[in-house]
């Protein structure tokens, strides 16, 4: 089950590279470096992934997905991105790590 979850999370991240940024309010996401996770997810992962976080077309939603994957897995699905969807390094350094921290207080 959870190599199934990882592979649509995979698959959502590559697809969430390849987008652009929509800018919807979705709360603040100041969380690591004094790095806005909120607005680098917007610029970077929203038009795929939608402004709050709902999922659009072959992208999943990532509303819960600290419940789901823990912050390391977030990062390394970011960072390595998945075959056939999300492409790798569509964010990276203190950004990276701040939307993968952001990202697993989703529950």
């Amino acid at each position: 089950m959870k190599s199934k979850l990882l592979a649509v999370v995979f698959g959502a991240t590559l697809v969430l590279g390849a987008c652009g940024g929509d800018k919807t309010d979705s709360g603040s996401g100041d969380t690591a470096g004094g790095v806005d996770a909120d607005k680098v997810y917007q610029a970077n992962c929203a038009t795929c992934h939608g402004g709050n976080l709902e999922g659009r077309g072959n992208a999943p939603a990532l509303a819960n997905i600290g419940s789901e994957l823990s912050e390391s897995e977030i990062h390394e699905i970011i960072e390595k991105g998945l075959p056939g969807g999300m492409p790798a390094n569509l964010i990276q350094g203190e950004d990276l790590d701040a939307v993968a921290k952001w990202l697993s207080e989703k529950k």
